[in-house]
């Protein structure tokens, strides 16, 4: 059993930042590499086995669009 705490962070970026990321994500996925990322200061590694999704919303005049990835650490 994982002795992780539960964590719900929504971590802002500039622009440049943020393209930094996307670039090294797509890149360890076209090599089917673990990808590694650091948010609001806890290391975050993100096993081959993830799956992605992305998410549109949209509701009283505003949308919203979230790149997901998800796994399971059992």
């Amino acid at each position: 059993m994982s002795n992780k705490t539960e964590r719900d962070v929504e971590k802002s970026y500039p622009l440049p930042d943020f393209i930094s990321k996307l670039r090294r994500l797509a890149d360890s996925l076209e090599k089917g590499e673990q990808f590694e990322i650091q948010i609001a200061g806890e290391r975050i590694y993100v096993p081959v086995r993830a799956t992605y999704n992305i998410e549109h919303e949209r509701e009283e005049g505003q949308e919203e669009i979230e790149f997901q990835i998800k796994w399971s650490n059992e």
